[in-house]
């Protein structure tokens, strides 16, 4: 069998109102190449796997479906075993509530960084929709993907609050399995966060390439009840959330290169943030984040102490036995 020059990470959970419309927007793509769609499917709850399935017997040989016997318990878990289940050149990256919406957004990818080798992916700006599917008035929760400049580079990232695009816009080469850094922290430091990491990694390999055209929808339901992302992040202290996810980037980071001015005073914001939320809400988790902030933040970042072992929120985790997969296709 001929490797496919693009693989599609497709990552999902208890996606059964909306799967089918992502995996149309996925398997409908015009392409003069071969793609596989690679199905991380964590053990849902709902009806998932029985859409997978049947859409596994209506596409014979284009979907790769990778069933966990149990739920892993954190997110972006799913996403690095599925990345590295991943063959092809490229990856693009989809969850199973967001679709595309330009049936040739896998094809300017791939001619774009078919002709630049010294880029690392593209990204293009995203729609924002309901449950329904349909555009939201209110765009603001897309201020952090308003890049408009053609190119986006690591600087940008390490300087700006904006990137170039959400995670279902995003095609990058894949960098998963080269072996260049340790991609394992994307589920070692935090259980939901992988699209900061993901624009870090591919960074770390070149520029990201930005078309000014619209070619993905997210998704954006927040619910009391509700699983996903969104739903999960408003009943989390952002905050907190923030200081630990910061910190564990550059701390990942400084492994690799110097930190610069920028991250710096990102340091000595995340010091000041972590002892004001220990002095205004005193508990357990305010004191373990003041002696974070205080031990990497203060004395090793700014004060250029020895660099100390590092927790986070959730701690360093390393899953104790992994869940069966059962591979179909």
């Amino acid at each position: 069998m001929n490797e496919p020059l693009l693989s599609v990470i497709f990552i999902t959970y208890n996606h059964e109102r909306y799967l089918r419309q992502a995996l149309d927007s996925v398997l409908t793509q015009k392409t003069d190449f071969g793609y596989e769609v690679v199905v991380g499917e964590d053990c849902s709850t709902d009806r998932t796997r029985e859409i997978l399935d049947e859409y596994r017997l209506r596409y014979p040989g284009r979907l790769r479906l990778l069933y966990r016997d149990r739920n892993f318990g954190r997110p972006t878990l799913n996403v690095y075993e599925t990345a590295m289940a991943c063959r092809g050149r490229y990856v693009a990256t989809i969850e199973g509530d967001d679709f595309w919406t330009d049936e040739n957004k896998l094809q300017k990818a791939v001619d774009f960084l078919e002709a630049h080798p010294s880029y690392s992916g593209c990204a293009n700006p995203a729609l924002l929709v309901g449950e329904d599917g349909a555009e939201l008035s209110d765009k603001s929760p897309l201020r952090l993907y308003t890049w408009d400049k053609e190119d986006y580079t690591i600087e940008d990232y390490r300087r700006e609050d904006i990137w170039p695009g959400q995670t279902a816009s995003i095609v990058t080469r894949n960098f998963w399995k080269d072996g260049l850094f340790d991609y394992t922290v994307i589920y070692r430091a935090h259980d939901f966060i992988d699209d900061a990491w993901i624009l870090l990694f591919a960074l770390l390999h070149g520029p990201i390439h930005h078309f000014n055209e619209t070619m993905s929808s997210w998704r954006y339901v927040v619910k009391d009840n509700g699983e996903n992302w969104n739903s999960l992040n408003q009943k989390r202290d952002r905050y907190i959330q923030e200081t630990y996810f910061h910190t564990a980037q550059m701390y990942w980071l400084e492994q690799y290169r110097e930190l610069d001015r920028r991250e710096r005073e990102r340091a000595f914001y995340d010091f000041k943030l972590g002892t004001s939320i220990f002095v205004k809400h005193p508990s357990k988790k305010a004191w373990r984040v003041f002696m974070t902030v205080m031990r990497y933040d203060l004395l090793h970042v700014l004060c250029h102490l020895p660099k100390p072992p590092l927790t986070d929120e959730t701690g360093a985790w390393e899953p104790d036995s992994m869940p069966e997969v059962t591979e179909l296709s």
